[in-house]
C-alpha cells in the first residue's frame, strides 16, 4: 500500500483528496495535517511514502516547508496549488525544491469530475519517484555556467527539429537541457504533461533561463533556429512540412496514454514531416507515451535519444522506448545538451535509420 499525508489547510481539501486517493486499492491515507508543524510530527510518527502539500497555510508556508523538508527529511511530495499566477509561480518554484509532481486545485474541488483521476495518478507517480533530496534545492534565477558556452558554435547542420518529449520530473530536466543549448539550435518542439494553468509560466520561466526563445506554440507558427515551441496545456502539437520548413498545428483530440498533450502525437508527426532531418528526446516520466513515437522517429531516419534510469524521476517512459529499440542513445541527463550538439554537427546517415515495420513489441 501506498501511504499518504495529507498536508491541507483547508476542511474541504483534505475531505476531497483523502476520499478520492481512498478509492485506490492500492493507497491508504494515513493522516491529515492542517500545518507544516503538524504536518513534522506526523512523518516522523506515520513515515509516508508521498505527501499532498499545499503552498498557502498558515504558520509556515508551504515552499519553506518543503525546502526543510528536502533538506532534512527527504520525501515523495506531489504539490496541490492554486491556478492563478502567483500559484503558479510557487508550483515551479516547488519543483525546483524537489516536488515530484504539481496538480492545479480547481475552483470546486467537490464538483471537478477529472480532480480525482489526476490526484490518484500524481500520488501513483510519485511512489515510483525516485528521491532527489537536496540535489534541486540551490537552483538559481540564471544561465548555468555549463559545458554549453565552450561548445562551438553550429554553422550548419543537416538536421531541422528536435523533438523532446517529458512528464513526472520533466520540468527541471528540461530546464537543465535548455539551459545547457547555445541560441543557434534547430528549432524545438516540445511536450511536457503539466497542467494547463501552469504552462504559460512554465514557458517564461524557461524563456528567462535559457539562451532560447521559449513561448507556447500557436497554429501557424513556424519552426526556426533559436526558438522552442511548447505544446499548451490540454491540446495536442505536432507539426506539418511547409516547403522547406516546418509549421506547427495545435489540434484537439483525445487523450493518447491517457495524457493531452501527447508524446506519441508531436513524435508521429514529426516521423511523418521530417523523417531523417529530425532528433527525438525522451525524458523521465511514468507511462508509455513517447516510446511508440519515438520508434516511429527511429524508423524514419531520425536521431533518437533517451534520458538514463540514474537521471530520471521516473524511468517509466525512457524504459519503454528502450525496450522497443526506440533508443539510439542512452544519456545522462547532463550529458544530453553535449550529445545533441554532437549530434547536430554530424550528417544525416540512412544507417540511422531501422526498418520499418520492426520492433513493435
Amino acid at each position: 500500500m501506498i501511504k499518504v499525508l495529507i498536508v491541507d489547510d483547508s476542511e474541504v481539501a483534505c475531505h476531497v483528496l483523502s476520499r478520492e486517493i481512498s478509492k485506490a486499492p492500492d493507497m491508504q491515507v494515513v493522516g491529515t495535517a492542517t500545518d507544516p508543524y503538524a504536518a513534522r510530527d506526523l512523518i516522523v510518527r506515520l513515515q509516508p511514502d508521498v505527501i499532498t502539500l499545499d503552498l498557502e497555510m498558515p504558520r509556515m508556508d508551504g515552499l519553506t516547508f518543503l525546502g526543510k523538508l528536502m533538506c532534512y527529511y527527504p520525501l515523495r511530495v506531489v504539490v496541490v496549488s492554486s491556478q492563478t499566477p502567483t500559484g503558479s509561480d510557487a508550483a515551479l518554484r516547488a519543483l525546483e525544491l524537489g516536488a515530484v509532481d504539481v496538480l492545479g486545485k480547481p475552483e470546486s474541488m467537490e464538483e471537478s469530475t477529472d480532480f480525482g483521476q489526476a490526484v490518484v495518478a500524481k500520488v501513483r507517480a510519485a511512489a515510483a519517484a525516485r528521491l532527489v533530496g537536496q540535489s534541486r534545492t540551490n537552483v538559481q534565477p540564471a544561465l548555468h555556467a555549463t559545458a554549453a558556452s565552450a561548445l562551438p558554435p553550429l554553422l550548419a547542420t543537416p538536421y531541422s527539429v528536435l523533438a523532446i518529449g517529458a512528464s513526472t520530473g520533466g520540468p527541471e530536466a528540461i530546464r537543465t537541457i535548455l539551459s545547457d543549448l547555445p541560441s543557434n539550435v534547430p528549432g524545438i518542439v516540445l511536450v511536457q504533461h503539466m497542467p494547463a494553468a501552469f504552462m504559460e509560466r512554465f514557458a517564461s520561466r524557461l524563456d528567462g533561463l535559457s539562451r532560447l526563445d521559449v513561448r507556447i506554440a500557436q497554429t501557424g507558427d513556424v519552426l526556426q533556429p533559436g526558438l522552442v515551441l511548447m505544446a499548451p496545456g490540454d491540446r495536442h502539437l505536432t507539426i506539418c512540412a511547409r516547403g522547406s520548413r516546418y509549421a506547427v498545428q495545435i489540434v484537439d483530440g483525445p487523450a493518447v496514454h491517457h495524457q493531452r498533450p501527447s508524446v506519441d502525437v508531436l513524435f508521429h508527426s514529426v516521423a511523418g514531416a521530417a523523417r531523417g532531418a529530425a532528433i527525438g528526446v525522451l525524458l523521465t516520466g511514468m507511462g508509455l507515451d513517447g516510446a511508440r513515437g519515438l520508434l516511429a522517429m527511429r524508423q524514419a531516419g531520425a536521431r533518437t535519444l533517451a534520458q538514463d534510469e540514474a537521471s530520471c524521476v521516473v524511468f517509466g517512459m525512457p524504459k519503454e522506448a528502450i525496450r522497443m529499440e526506440a533508443v539510439e542513445k542512452v544519456v545522462p541527463l547532463h550529458r544530453i545538451a553535449p550529445s545533441l550538439i554532437e549530434v547536430l554537427s554530424q550528417p544525416v546517415s540512412r544507417k540511422n535509420r531501422i526498418p520499418v515495420g520492426a520492433n513493435k513489441s
